[in-house]
């Protein structure tokens, strides 16, 4: 092709990489904006500013992001990135998550560098192109823009826990981004091709025995695996989820899974139906690894951290049935997930002060009885119970994968549904410790009068009061699903 004809091409997809091109733009902006608010005479509010600054930006890009659901690409820039509902679907989970985890800053006044708007800006455009990656090139640097930004915003705070998160959390990082890069690598030479929508790549790919295929593949979803904090790429939550201020954790444990479960689709859908037996173990192990290691837990934050790993596998036990079902689950199951725990995050931020330990939150049912008690309902959502979404999340995933071992008839399936229903019970041990040291313990110091701004519990009730009303009404969001 004449380097005319690229060039064409490459004006012909910019209108559908309108949201993208924005906060490119935006990221600029902020950046310009920060070095001018330091030599202004508003340099003490440099912080605020840039925050509703960057709040305004992209709600900006969430307009941008609504008008395509209308005007799809499809393919843009030679089949580097494909735009579809899925994609345009996740990037509005993936706004909503980033714009309440400013909303979360706003309110508990948090005290991040100003340097953290435009990283923050740098990583959402990196999910965006995550979720619409087809290439194995548009993969890995996506992958890459987010991981480089989350590296950086995970070392926010100052002291010795922090600076050993974000170098513990950079060193998986790596390890997990050189064995993508080796699996690409391995992918292109079976293939000819990155470009997994090309018919060219499905037929070379078949045309290697099964286990060199599942090895590579397994090589190639490394870094997928890594942002899902699935096993075995799983050991830096815990770590960076202590170290990093709570705002930063909400955001890391929410938007970028909701772009590497996308990402994880695209890829099994165009992979060998062999990946069903490799993706449930991997599933089986998470939902046991992080569940029985978040019994021990009492630090809020680990424990969060290794309930993370345990939801995880949860999520992709939808993935696990490769069937239309299970991906409608799946989608669901996430963004249930990212409503619950960012509500999970801000109400530890606002009960459990510097030091968000089940002591420090001991015998606060008294003194904040709404805040309890809605924190008891976010509980009862991850556990999975109703009447809460989490029962209906994981009813869906289950169903999913029951409808899959009718199917198939494959023994494997039958143990990640038995292991995977009864991991729900083992989780209610450590999920319900926060509603029991809340309500039936006593501090042996005195507490404080529950003195909590009006603007956080309202926060708080509403998103509480969504994953109620989605138990109810669960089809409101299942029949948008349903259409990507």
């Amino acid at each position: 092709m004449r380097l005319q004809d690229h060039l064409y091409h490459v004006i012909q997809s910019l209108p559908g990489f309108l949201p993208e091109t924005w906060l490119a733009g935006a990221f600029l902006f902020i950046i310009l904006s920060e070095i001018l608010l330091k030599y202004s005479r508003w340099q003490s509010k440099t912080t605020n500013v840039l925050r509703g600054l960057t709040a305004v930006l992209l709600v900006v890009a969430f307009v941008f992001v609504f008008l395509q659901w209308n005007d799809l690409g499809g393919y843009l820039f030679h089949h580097l990135i494909y735009l579809d509902h899925k994609a345009v679907f996740f990037k509005i989970i993936i706004l909503s998550a980033t714009l309440l985890v400013l909303l979360h800053i706003q309110l508990m006044r948090s005290e991040l560098p100003a340097e953290f708007y435009s990283i923050l800006l740098a990583i959402v455009l990196g999910l965006f192109l995550m979720t619409m990656a087809t290439n194995g090139l548009s993969m890995y640097l996506s992958i890459e823009l987010v991981s480089i930004g989350s590296y950086l915003i995970a070392t926010l705070s100052s002291g010795k826990k922090a600076g050993e998160a974000g170098i513990k959390y950079l060193l998986f990082g790596a390890l997990s981004s050189a064995i993508m890069l080796y699996g690409l690598s391995l992918v292109y030479g079976m293939t000819g091709t990155l470009n997994f929508t090309s018919d060219v790549f499905a037929d070379q790919l078949v045309q290697n025995p099964p286990l060199i295929l599942l090895i590579v593949g397994f090589l190639t979803l490394g870094g997928v695996l890594f942002k899902l904090s699935l096993v075995p790429f799983h050991v830096w939550p815990p770590d960076v989820y202590e170290g990093a201020p709570t705002p930063v954790v909400s955001f890391l444990s929410t938007a970028p899974k909701v772009a590497a479960l996308l990402l994880l689709m695209r890829l099994l859908s165009v992979l060998p139906d062999d990946f069903q037996k490799l993706m449930a173990i991997i599933s089986l192990v998470s939902i046991l690894a992080g569940n029985l290691a978040a019994l021990w837990q009492n630090d809020l934050k680990r424990l969060m951290a290794y309930s993370g790993i345990a939801q995880a596998g949860f999520i992709i036990v939808g993935l696990v049935a490769f069937n239309q079902t299970g991906f409608e689950s799946t989608t669901f199951y996430i963004a249930v997930y990212v409503l619950i725990n960012i509500a999970v995050f801000l109400m530890i931020d606002l009960m459990g002060q510097n030091a968000p330990t089940l002591a420090t939150i001991t015998g606060k049912g008294a003194s904040y009885p709404f805040l309890s008690v809605c924190f008891t309902i976010l509980m009862v959502g991850l556990v999975g119970l109703p009447p809460t979404a989490g029962f209906t999340a994981k009813l869906l995933v289950f169903s999913s994968l029951w409808e899959a071992y009718q199917t198939s008839g494959d023994q494997l399936l039958m143990i990640l549904l038995v292991v995977g229903l009864l991991n729900a019970i083992v989780s209610l041990f450590y999920y319900f410790k926060i509603p029991f040291y809340l309500f039936f313990r006593t501090s042996s110091s005195p507490l404080p009068s529950g003195n909590v701004s009006s603007a956080a519990s309202i926060v708080i009730a509403l998103l509480t009061l969504t994953i109620l009303i989605l138990f109810f009404k669960t089809d409101w969001l299942i029949d948008w699903i349903r259409i990507l």
